[in-house]
């Protein structure tokens, strides 16, 4: 299916699941990245007068603010703002006390947090709305599992699932995404100088190709191989135990 098919086809699917949850709308957090950049635009057209983007700073790099306002703009979704800053510092210094000392992933940890801050910033301004949460993670993500659990994976509907992160930049051509946007390196801004492709070790093109059936080398092909087994459980619900009880008990 072609470009512009594919957004048609999505634009359509998107006002289906309103129409069918009897919701009023939708909401994206706008990071300033292609990915967000290119569901703003998705929402704008299936909601055109129920579309929100969402700029959520948190400790951010000062330009990622500056390309979500102008995927806003480029968009013309209305725009909402809640800075985040204070709220993780906060939170932050509340738990470390509990935390393990000695753990060598705190970093991560942090970022995590500022993604589950954001998720929940998302659903009580879609909750006062009445709309729907739309996620921005791509194929390559989401075979990886590169998002955060109950963070930027905790949305209701996934528009972009199927499509590559070379798609994805295709239909950012298409809808007129800011050029900076396109062209920036991508990062989930969870700290300073982070990028995906140096966090995941692997590029996204390895990946792309990889989702497509292509041969990749042999030791990129592991990495996201492990990557997909490791991040199983966030792609199913809650482990469930397989035996019911006796409900006489």
């Amino acid at each position: 299916m072609k470009v512009e098919a594919y957004i048609d086809y999505l634009v359509t699917w998107l006002k289906e699941q309103v129409e069918r949850t009897g919701s009023k709308g939708l909401i994206v957090g706008v990071s300033g990245g292609i990915d967000s950049a290119v569901v703003a635009n998705l929402i704008k057209r299936a909601c055109p007068d129920n579309s929100l983007g969402v700029i959520m700073p948190c400790n951010s790099n000062p330009q990622d603010q500056d390309d979500a306002e102008a995927v806003i703009a480029a968009a013309g979704v209305e725009r909402k703002y809640v800075d985040l800053t204070s709220t993780r510092e906060l939170m932050l210094l509340s738990v470390t006390s509990q935390m393990n000392p000695n753990a060598d992933n705190l970093q991560l940890v942090d970022g995590n947090l500022r993604a589950r801050l954001r998720m929940s910033t998302l659903y009580a301004i879609a909750q006062s709305y009445g709309y729907l949460v739309v996620g921005t993670d791509n194929a390559a993500e989401w075979y990886t599992g590169y998002f955060t659990k109950f963070g930027d994976g905790g949305v209701d509907l996934v528009p972009l699932v199927h499509v590559t992160k070379h798609g994805v930049a295709q239909m950012a051509q298409t809808l007129q995404v800011p050029e900076q946007v396109i062209h920036k390196a991508p990062s989930a801004g969870l700290w300073e100088d982070q990028t995906d492709e140096d966090e995941m070790g692997v590029s996204y093109a390895m990946i792309d190709a990889l989702l497509l059936g292509e041969d990749i080398p042999e030791e990129k092909r592991l990495i996201v191989e492990r990557l997909h087994t490791m991040s199983a459980h966030k792609r199913t619900g809650a482990v469930q135990p397989e035996q019911k009880p006796d409900y006489s008990l």
